[in-house]
């Protein structure tokens, strides 16, 4: 049998799709923790998520950016303290409310979120690039369903990723990094 071909039944059978998914999913870790390899000692995976929350939500409150990392309010306070000591993020007083503090992306944590993706892009797209067209479309539509099935929204288009930078929404960056 070829390489590209599934085993006849392979359509119903959960656990195969399941292995198939499990696989994709270690592929997937793989090129995010390649990505964050360059930034890696400055970075840990949970901070970057951090980042990218500051990234997608502009300036935000400490609860909040918790609330959205589903972390508590001191493990996030302390990872705070960690990114704006690495020059990533600082502090700033609410003009709204002045007895508020806001978190905020500094250039530095913007370049640093904008490089880490694209290198994962890239690397998504030299394997996409390797699929025949064929392949590609046939994944674009299992994917559409696994992610439909799963309640993530779909990325935005090339053309609107300055706006969400790393495929997500404001209300989505609590899936992944």
């Amino acid at each position: 049998m070829p390489e590209h071909e599934s085993p006849v039944g392979a359509m119903d059978d959960v656990d195969a799709v399941t292995r198939a998914v499990l696989t994709a999913s270690r592929l997937l870790v793989a090129v995010s923790a390649r990505s964050l390899a360059a930034v890696e000692e400055r970075v840990t995976l949970p901070q970057f998520r951090m980042l990218v929350v500051l990234s997608t939500r502009g300036a935000t409150k400490l609860v909040s950016l918790a609330e959205l990392l589903q972390v508590a309010p001191s493990t996030a306070m302390r990872m705070v303290d960690r990114l704006i000591a690495a020059g990533l993020a600082d502090r700033q007083t609410n003009p709204v409310n002045r007895r508020e503090t806001l978190l905020r992306l500094t250039e530095e944590g913007r370049r640093t979120v904008e490089d880490v993706t694209a290198r994962r892009r890239g690397e998504i797209a030299a394997i996409v690039a390797r699929l025949r067209p064929t392949e590609r479309l046939a994944l674009v539509e299992a994917l559409t369903a696994f992610n439909e099935a799963g309640g993530e929204p779909p990325a935005p288009a090339a053309d609107d990723l300055e706006s969400h930078p790393l495929g997500w929404g404001a209300d989505t960056v609590t899936h992944g990094a």
